[in-house]
């Protein structure tokens, strides 16, 4: 090669270098103040402050459970970073959050993100779950502007790296909205975490027909005194990810084309609402939001509210919106209709909306944390019974003001209390399930499955009780009978894989969970040992949605997590139907007390009417 050659070949080397981006990606960090991983995020910090990263990507996971002090403490350490730092959060920020979710925003002023450098631009979003198990779910106003943000930033010519905690899989419920946004752009790649380790695939998995690169990358702790982050360097031919361990220098793990000429994913045909006869099912709504909460009813309304926060009005006749309010944060308590007002559970307190106009009549401000729970009228209708972070209230439907409050919870309570006579059971994220006297608002029992870690708690299950007992079904997989009066443990069955899934027979005579095997399972309630009548496959696979199960004129109503409900006869349980209303998790079933309609809210924004007209 003579001189002038090499020149020239140094000159090529020179652009292409100069050309390529370096991003540093810290993702599952999970730092809690006081834990090793703090010191490696700090030693991490150092470190990647000292190399020249054009941005660094925080990809979800920054803690363990979701606290305040988690995230201000986490915060601290990556305000030193010195390079622009984007930040999107993981499951462990949406799921378990003492601020149901608000706290992430308020730090970091979003929970998605968009980024350019020179070539390329980086697009990140939230996965969920929110505040409850299930898959992790894309939110309809993200998808909305994820399409948006491309549609305006891909004019340039710039190709698009994506980002999310969660890999394009199966993990993801409304994974072909999300993906079907993506291809319609000039995405190379995207990159996930979530599962603490390394691993490159296909965007839909193997079946899919998509040949989307994915990558996903490492946590910060990768065990045995492995810490760590990702390198990905991107230059005009190819996209390099590097594992970079704190003190070492970095290794390649995976490379492909920066190419935008993929295979696109196969379309799949949504299935068709077969439902049994003389059903009716209706599509009642369908939002630009998602909607996390259970419906409250009155006569003339459906009352929801959504991700960004709104609390709504939908006219059950025609589905008709009739008022919109806006709360400032998502809302994951259904509102209850309290006659001429509705009372909306939200972020900072309770507001008390005119129902018929849609006019905030009066706000009950919270000195605690967010509501999450799914309030409730007592059966004499004077009483409105809330649930909030570490407390649980009684206030007068008439005019909002408490009528008494037990504060002695050490995480906030979520699911709706069971009541029945004077006797109020609810569970909370701190092990506990309680009865409470509802007229005093005094603790009369405690009880907990001896399990010390707050995840295995009864936190988000609706309790039956059923003539001298309670029952209930918590995340170790068990169901559980106490006496009804003093709180003692009278059995334990875990010969199914029980989770927060749980209702009753119209009597009163039968209990019915529902197992991470999809199955269906009847336990009758008045015999002093656990004596299972039957047990059904619904055909739903693995499942984890903590949706109460409920019996109406003789059928049994089951949700699921991937949008199906499911249809069963109580006198000789057989299987009527599977109704697939959506991709995403079924967020409760619900009786309107009016006309004994069945009405189900969806994830993905819809309302659902089943009418049986047997």
């Amino acid at each position: 090669m003579n001189c002038k050659s090499i020149v020239s070949a140094l000159a090529i080397l020179i652009t292409l270098n100069l050309s390529a981006q370096r991003i540093a990606v810290l993702s599952d960090i999970h730092v809690t103040p006081g834990s090793a991983n703090e010191g490696a995020m700090r030693t991490a910090v150092e470190e990647i402050n000292k190399t020249p990263y054009d941005l660094v990507v925080v990809n979800g996971d920054l803690g363990t459970e979701g606290s305040d002090w988690e995230l201000t403490n986490v915060k601290g350490i990556l305000d030193k970073i010195k390079h622009p730092t984007f930040l999107i959060p993981g499951n462990h920020e949406s799921t378990w959050s003492q601020s149901a979710t608000k706290t992430f925003i308020d730090l970091w002023g979003n929970d998605r993100f968009v980024a350019e450098t020179d070539s390329i631009i980086l697009i990140g979003i939230s996965c969920g779950p929110y505040m409850k198990m299930g898959n992790g779910n894309i939110k309809q106003e993200d998808l909305h502007w994820l399409d948006e943000t491309l549609g305006k930033m891909t004019t340039s010519g710039k190709k698009v790296l994506s980002f999310n905690h969660y890999p394009l899989l199966s993990d993801l419920d409304n994974l072909d909205d999300y993906l079907a946004i993506l291809e319609r752009y000039p995405v190379i790649g995207h990159i996930n975490g979530h599962y603490h380790t390394w691993k490159s695939y296909n965007a839909g998995g193997p079946e899919s027909g998509s040949d989307l690169p994915c990558v996903m990358v490492r946590a910060l702790d990768m065990g045995k005194g492995d810490y760590g982050y990702s390198e990905i360097e991107i230059d005009p031919s190819w996209v390099h990810i590097y594992n970079k361990r704190i003190g070492y220098p970095r290794q390649a793990k995976y490379a492909f084309a920066n190419t935008i000429d993929h295979k696109k994913s196969k379309k799949k045909e949504k299935p068709q609402i077969i439902a049994p006869k003389n059903f009716e099912v209706q599509k009642l709504w369908s939002d630009n939001a998602s909607v996390f909460t259970r419906l409250g009813f009155d006569k003339n309304n459906v009352y929801f509210g959504t991700s960004t926060g709104n609390a709504q009005a939908v006219s059950k006749n025609d589905g008709a919106i009739r008022w919109t309010v806006p709360t400032g944060a998502s809302l994951f308590s259904r509102p209850v209709s309290l006659g001429k007002d509705v009372a909306v559970p939200m972020h900072n307190g309770i507001m008390f909306i005119d129902a018929a106009t849609g006019k905030v009549r009066s706000k009950h401000k919270s000195k605690e944390g967010p509501y999450v729970a799914d309030g409730t009228i007592t059966p004499d209708g004077k009483g409105y019974i809330q649930g909030g972070y570490k407390r649980i209230e009684r206030l007068n439907p008439v005019n909002g003001k408490i009528v008494w409050v037990y504060d002695s919870i050490f995480n906030y309570c979520q699911a709706a209390p069971a009541i029945e006579g004077n006797d109020l059971v609810f569970g909370a994220w701190d092990t506990k399930l309680r009865m409470l006297d509802l007229r005093t608002g005094k603790l009369r029992w405690a009880w907990d499955n001896g399990m010390n870690g707050n995840l295995f708690s009864p936190g988000n299950v609706v309790p039956v009780i059923s003539g001298d007992k309670v029952f209930v079904v918590t995340p170790d997989r068990y169901m559980t009978a106490l006496d009804r009066s003093s709180g003692r443990q009278l059995w334990r069955d875990n010969s199914h894989r029980y989770r927060e899934s749980i209702g009753h027979s119209e009597d009163g005579s039968r209990i019915y969970a529902k197992t991470m095997d999809g199955e269906l399972v009847a336990v009758d309630a008045t015999a002093p040992e656990f004596k299972e009548l039957w047990t059904i496959d619904l055909g739903l696979g693995y499942e984890h949605a903590p949706c109460v199960i409920v019996e109406k004129d003789g059928y049994i109503y089951t949700g699921s997590l991937k949008g199906k409900v499911t249809v069963t006869r109580a006198d000789n349980h057989e299987l009527l139907a599977s109704l697939p209303l959506g991709c995403s998790e079924v967020n409760g079933i619900d009786v309107d007390p009016f006309n004994g309609d069945i009405y189900v809210s969806l994830i993905e924004g819809t309302i659902f009417r089943i009418r049986n007209n047997n």
